[in-house]
């Protein structure tokens, strides 16, 4: 694997993991959730690097861009970050890979790149984006303002895995709770009112689903018709963390179901 930055701009400098460099598959992207970062990847990774070149990123605010801010801490600001990215990284096929958030930043980006040919949300609808009314989101975001540090460790406790390692549940509330609250927060809000819906509407590329066993009835609802989804039983909402060796078969055995058509209408 090699570590290095990626430069957008004179003011942007984001940095990223690359591997697989002379594999012959669809290049693949991973993405981390909010306040993640993109070390979290590195076993997938190692793992993938034999049939695809791969890129993780550490998305403004994130892991060690977190001195790199995007106009706006919102949502749609880090799509279009990723779009500037990926015109830099490759301007070929490629396969966008997201865990929680990363997810919805790679639906939104996939609006504006027509090289992407499908995308893997990992557990991005823990919470039911498109279904949140006002009133839910302020609940879920308040203890956040309130007291960040507590409530993003109750969340890690509340999402990890039951039979996820004390030591492994620690690691990822230390990493997360690392985070700056005051980019995070706004980042936090912006997402909780998110809705899937216009992407899903756009893309005409294969959307796939790993998810583990919490994501709730309304998201299934909202994406049925839209999404092929593969089950990790026993898995939280880090599946990639909690059960790697597993994961990292089945993200496989995922992305090779993806293939670049002759021809390609987005």
């Amino acid at each position: 694997m090699q570590y290095r930055h990626l430069r957008l701009s004179p003011q942007l400098n984001l940095a990223i993991t690359e591997a697989g460099k002379d594999a012959k598959g669809i290049p693949v992207v991973l993405l981390h959730g909010w306040t993640g970062r993109r070390h979290d990847w590195n076993p997938s990774l190692l793992r993938l690097q034999q049939a695809h070149p791969l890129m993780s990123i550490d998305l403004p605010g994130h892991g060690d861009s977190a001195d790199q801010p995007p106009p706006a801490w919102t949502l749609h600001s880090l799509a279009n970050t990723l779009v500037a990215a990926l015109k830099i990284w490759h301007q070929g096929p490629v396969i966008l890979v997201g865990h929680s958030m990363g997810g919805a930043v790679a639906l939104e980006a996939a609006r504006a790149l027509p090289q992407v040919q499908g995308i893997v949300l990992i557990d991005t609808f823990i919470l039911p984006y498109g279904d949140i009314h006002e009133a839910g989101a302020k609940t879920i975001e308040q203890p956040f303002y309130e007291n960040f540090p507590k409530a993003l460790s109750e969340m890690v406790d509340a999402f990890m895995a039951p039979m996820a390692p004390s030591m492994q549940k620690a690691a990822m509330q230390r990493n997360m709770c690392s985070s700056n609250p005051f980019l995070m927060l706004p980042l936090w809000s912006d997402l909780l009112r998110w809705s899937p819906d216009d992407a899903f509407d756009e893309l005409g590329i294969p959307i796939h689903a790993i998810n583990g066993d919490m994501i709730p009835s309304a998201a299934y609802s909202r994406c049925a018709d839209y999404v092929t989804e593969w089950r990790m039983p026993g898995a939280g909402h880090f599946p990639h963390v909690e059960m790697p060796e597993a994961f990292q078969d089945l993200l496989a055995k995922v992305v090779a179901t993806i293939k670049v058509p002759s021809a390609k209408g987005h």
